[in-house]
């Protein structure tokens, strides 16, 4: 369950990752106008307006995406065909045809809200369910064209008809309960904020947060104070209320622990402490990135993030309490600040300066006095200088460090799932005992969490996307790292498949059947054969034997996936003059008989006894070659290659 909610926090993180662009628009129309006068501010703000306005169903695609395995694309287009279903049929207008209401003022006003991101993060979940569970669906042969990807919109389609005839009887309370529960935390006031704040910072060492921001942050509870915020179209006073004491713990109450534990530290590891901290103070200060300073510190002295922690909340609470509003489109730091300065739900901004100033104090004060009295072993105060031994390797490239980080998790074998957020890894490893933290250490980690039995997260900081991604490349062989030195491997592994009938080779563009010959179902060669015998062109898993025992597709090497037609239209001989030899599932070596077809009964039945070999993912290879230049062929020759 903490997984499931792990992968969704950050597949939140998709759709929020586009709310900087509508800070910046709306942002800078503000700084030229912060009214409605002029042209130029009314076209950036509108233009940040549009995607403010489309974010549930943003979340719906992100959501899709984040949450499939290995997706490429075909979720989002089911988690657009989920979204489009359920927002039509429980809109207002629907619900008045489909209960034969006079009028929509008759109708439940929950189903007015229906357009929110509790209802994109649903329809999300649903096209990636979808995805994951249909995208290898095989359907009969008639039906073959909706196999595969091509069914998923269809399935999540058609749950998402079952999903909306659901929240036509159950929406309303769902809504109720939702709103009931914005209005509890809105009118709680500073306290509200005060509790959020203080989760908000606990849940960081899970990931989970993200979830939390979503209730607060968007139209999951009523709440919605970015939207509002940035949108300018909130309760002055109000909205920003559950920013804005941000601002002032990430701007200027981290940089107060970083100077003290940088003071606390060992004189001879004070130089390579600077380094780390300066670098981590300026992402928190710049841009609200507060990982690196919080897992300097959250495992080597928890009591210190308890405490900070506890300082969140309370700096939520004061905000809320001063008259002093601001919000953000990414998160606390000054260049939020600098852009939604002029929003017109800003209110006395400056007052975060004089909030920070303060905070950088206490912070400062209370970690240097926890520091020196429990003798913690923050950054440079460790007994064995691991800090010096971590911080004085520099990875030359982000491959190399990647190399580091894969060894130190125990090789590429060990490594069963790789992603990333914004500045973690999230990982599932086979052995949890093969982890080296001390290796990981070296190459970069500021922090390893452990979650259940396999699961781990590394906190990297904000190369942790590109790290990731030649973590990808190695563990694929398509780069490796040798004297720090990063090189590119060949990739290219040919697959070699031997005819599987003897007789005539035809191209396929030859053959009298179009989905074959405009190479519909993928590229590859047909026979035209002289014997009956089917015989295995490679190593392989026999994936899907027809019913009509006419055609079978078979799943090999390098996950080359064939399909041998045994004549055209001979489906319609169902399975007379046909003997198959396997069944689904069966592993086969090259040259075991698979079938044996009755050429003449065939030809007496008016078919083509013609048999196409196709490749049916002919799309992920880079070529698929006939090497046989003969005119005849005999089963077992070598017939095509698959780079």
């Amino acid at each position: 369950m903490v997984n499931f909610f792990q992968r969704l926090g950050k597949s939140l993180m998709l759709p929020v990752a586009v709310l900087p662009i509508a800070a910046i628009l709306c942002g800078v129309g503000y700084w030229i106008s912060p009214t409605s006068g002029n042209v130029i501010a009314n076209f950036l703000t509108m233009a940040g307006s549009a995607l403010l306005e489309a974010i549930p169903l943003l979340f719906a695609v992100g959501v899709s995406i984040g949450m499939a395995k290995k997706t490429d694309g075909t979720s989002a287009l089911a988690g657009l065909v989920s979204w489009l279903i359920v927002t039509v049929l429980l809109s207002t207008n629907s619900i008045m045809k489909l209960k034969g209401l006079a009028s929509p003022d008759l109708v439940d006003p929950a189903f007015a809200k229906i357009q929110n991101v509790f209802i994109g993060i649903l329809c999300g979940l649903i096209g990636a369910f979808a995805y994951n569970k249909f995208k290898d669906t095989k359907l009969p042969d008639f039906l073959s064209f909706f196999s595969g990807r091509r069914c998923v919109a269809i399935v999540s389609g058609g749950m998402s008809l079952v999903m909306a005839l659901i929240l036509l009887f159950i929406w309303s309370p769902i809504y109720n309960g939702l709103t009931a529960f914005g209005m509890f935390i809105s009118d709680l006031g500073p306290w509200g904020a005060a509790i959020y704040g203080f989760l908000n910072r606990l849940l960081i060492p899970l990931g989970l947060h993200h979830a939390l921001n979503s209730v607060f942050w968007f139209d999951v509870a009523g709440i919605n104070d970015l939207n509002n915020f940035l949108g300018g179209n909130g309760e002055f006073g109000v909205t920003g209320q559950y920013m804005t004491g941000f601002f002032p713990i990430m701007m200027f109450g981290l940089l107060g622990a970083s100077l003290a534990m940088y003071h606390t530290a060992k004189t001879k590891n004070k130089k390579v402490v600077a380094g780390l901290l300066l670098s981590a103070g300026l992402a928190s200060f710049l841009v609200g990135v507060t990982e690196p300073i919080e897992f300097a510190f959250m495992f080597l002295a928890p009591v210190l993030y308890l405490i900070h922690a506890l300082f969140t909340g309370i700096s939520l609470a004061i905000a809320a309490i001063l008259p002093t509003r601001m919000g953000f489109g990414f998160s606390a730091g000054f260049i939020d600040l600098f852009l939604n300065w002029n929003n017109p739900m800003a209110q006395n901004p400056w007052m975060i300066f004089v909030m920070g100033i303060f905070w950088f104090a206490v912070y400062y004060i209370v970690f240097r006095c926890v520091i020196v009295k429990f003798n913690l072993k923050t950054p440079g105060r460790e007994d064995d200088n691991e800090i010096e031994t971590a911080t004085t390797t520099n990875p030359n490239s982000f491959a190399e460090q990647a190399q580091g980080i894969i060894d130190g998790l125990g090789g590429n074998d060990n490594i069963s799932e790789l992603d990333n957020c914004i500045t973690r890894l999230r990982l599932k490893v086979v052995d949890m005992e093969k982890v080296n933290k001390t290796i990981l250490k070296k190459h970069g980690s500021k922090g390893v969490i452990k979650i259940g039995e396999n699961s781990l997260q590394i906190v990297i900081g904000l190369n942790a996307q590109f790290v990731a991604e030649a973590m990808h490349d190695i563990i694929s062989k398509e780069t490796c790292v040798v004297n720090k030195e990063t090189c590119v491997v060949n990739k290219e592994k040919v697959v070699s498949i031997t005819a599987p009938m003897s007789g005539y080779l035809v191209d396929l563009k030859d053959v009298p059947d179009m989905a074959f010959s405009e190479k519909i179902l993928g590229n590859g060669i047909a026979i035209q054969p002289t014997s009956g015998e089917v015989y295995a062109p490679f190593d392989a898993v026999v994936d899907l034997l027809f019913e009509t025992k006419h055609a079978l597709i078979l799943n090999g090497e390098n996950n080359v996936t064939i399909l041998i037609h045994t004549g055209l239209d001979t489906v319609n001989m169902k399975g007379k003059g046909f003997e198959a030899f396997v069944k689904d599932g069966d592993r086969v070596k090259r040259g075991d008989l698979l079938i044996k077809a009755n050429l003449d009964l065939i030809k007496e039945h008016t078919y083509n006894p013609i048999t196409p070999i196709v490749v049916v993912n002919t799309e992920e290879y880079n070529e698929i070659c006939v090497v046989n230049s003969n005119e005849t062929i005999r089963a077992g020759d070598k017939m095509l290659e698959v780079k």
